[in-house]
This record gives structure tokens, C-alpha cells and sequence, in this order.
């Protein structure tokens, strides 16, 4: 019986909406090492699905931007390329969690864990960079000579760490820092060469614009909300949600 007990309290059906706010940055060529610099506000959705105490499976939508300059860099040779982009970020994931302890919402004895997520997902990109206080898209523009523009739909694996904990009997909140993975170095549109279109700074023609050995990744960190829904079918007697 108390294996049973125990096998019942462990596995459980539980659905929960949330919401997502916080920020979003990046890091590729014109931003090589500070993370959470610069940042910008991003927000989402999610529905989120457990099948026990430790795992759970969460499909959600982010939306974000970033941006970098380098007229903000202590480096030489960026201060020397003196380029800038930003690009807004809808961001698509489906990824399973791991709690480190039991966890539930609603359950007082199991009320907080840290958690690790990992997935698959997409995104849509559009680099732009700003010209005399104009923004404009470059991937039709070809600005390192490329034979056709790379796309805006781009292929990512997210993953990160956060902490969770029971807010009330429904609700819960979370904090988590999640990186995504990228497969493109054209985040910020800098990756190979100089071309000699007027949008590439100072440099020479065929000499290094950027390092093509090392992909784009960008960030979302930030508090979630999360809110359980009740029961399509309310078992008797605790069968299966048993606490």
C-alpha cells in the first residue's frame, strides 16, 4: 500500500498558463562577452504540462530585442568597424523541466525547487542597423557580399536553470535564465568579410569583418507567472492526485 501511496503521489496530471516577463540580449560579434548588456524588455506566454513531481513539459512564445553597437566598446578594433544592429525576436520553444526535489503547486510541503530546462526551438529574426536615425533591414542587402540572403527563420536549442515556488494554492511564480542556441552567425549580420557596400564601416574590402567560427546566441531571463487549471475530469477519492 504505501508504495502504491507513493507511486500516486509522485504521478499526477497537472496543466498551467503562464505569462513571462523580463528581458532579452545577445551575444555574437559586436557583443563577444558581456552578457545582460545591453538589455531590453521582453515578454511571453506558455502552457506548461507535469507529468509528476520532477518532470514537466512547457510549450511557450517570446518576444524580445536585441541590440549591440560598437561605438559602446573599449575595443580598438571595434570602435575601428563602428557597426550597430538590432533585431526583434519571436521566439518558439517546446522543452522539458527537471525538478532537483518534489514540487507541486498547491502542495505545502513541496513548494519550491530549482529546476533545469532543455528543448527545441525557432525563431524569426530581422537585422536592422541604424543609419542617421533610420533603421534598416539588411539580410536583402547582402552586405558581405553573400550570393543569397540567409533566412529569417532560424533553427535554436533552448536551455537554462531557474527556481520555482507555490505562490497559493494555484499559482506560482518562477525566475530563469534561458540561452538559445543559435545556427547562424547572422544574427547581427556580421560574420565573414568586408564588401565594399557603404554600410560596412571603415574596413577593407576582403579583410575580416567578423569570426564565421562562432554562431550568434541570444538570452531571455526574467520572472514568470504561472496559474494551474483546474481538472477536465476530477477523480474520486484523490486516485492520481493524491498529495
Amino acid at each position: 500500500m504505501k508504495a502504491g501511496s507513493q507511486t500516486k503521489k509522485r504521478n499526477f496530471r497537472q496543466r498551467e498558463i503562464g505569462i513571462f516577463g523580463g528581458a532579452s540580449y545577445y551575444i555574437g560579434d559586436l557583443n563577444p562577452r558581456k552578457h545582460f548588456i545591453p538589455s531590453r524588455p521582453a515578454v511571453g506566454v506558455f502552457f506548461r504540462y507535469t507529468t509528476n513531481y520532477r518532470y514537466a513539459f512547457r510549450f511557450g512564445v517570446n518576444y524580445g530585442t536585441v541590440s549591440a553597437s560598437d561605438a559602446t566598446s573599449k575595443e580598438p578594433d571595434q570602435l575601428e568597424r563602428n557597426l550597430n544592429f538590432r533585431s526583434r525576436i519571436y521566439d518558439a520553444h517546446a522543452i522539458a523541466e527537471f525538478n532537483f526535489v518534489d514540487y507541486r503547486i498547491g502542495n505545502d510541503k513541496h513548494y519550491f525547487t530549482m529546476f533545469i530546462f532543455a528543448g527545441l526551438g525557432g525563431c524569426y529574426m530581422n537585422p536592422q542597423m541604424n543609419v542617421n536615425g533610420n533603421y534598416i533591414d539588411l539580410a536583402g542587402l547582402h552586405t558581405e557580399g553573400q550570393k543569397k540572403s540567409y533566412s529569417h527563420y532560424q533553427l535554436t536549442i533552448p536551455f537554462g536553470v531557474g527556481f520555482k515556488w507555490n505562490i497559493s494554492d494555484r499559482c506560482g511564480l518562477g525566475l530563469e535564465w534561458g540561452p538559445r542556441k543559435m545556427f547562424t552567425d547572422y544574427l547581427d549580420d556580421v560574420s565573414g568579410s568586408y564588401s565594399n557596400s557603404l554600410l560596412n564601416g571603415l574596413g577593407i574590402p576582403g579583410t575580416m569583418r567578423g569570426n564565421p567560427r562562432s554562431k550568434d546566441w541570444y538570452f531571455f531571463y526574467g520572472l514568470t507567472f504561472n496559474f494551474r487549471l483546474p481538472a477536465p475530469n476530477p477523480q474520486c477519492h484523490g486516485v492520481g492526485i493524491s498529495d
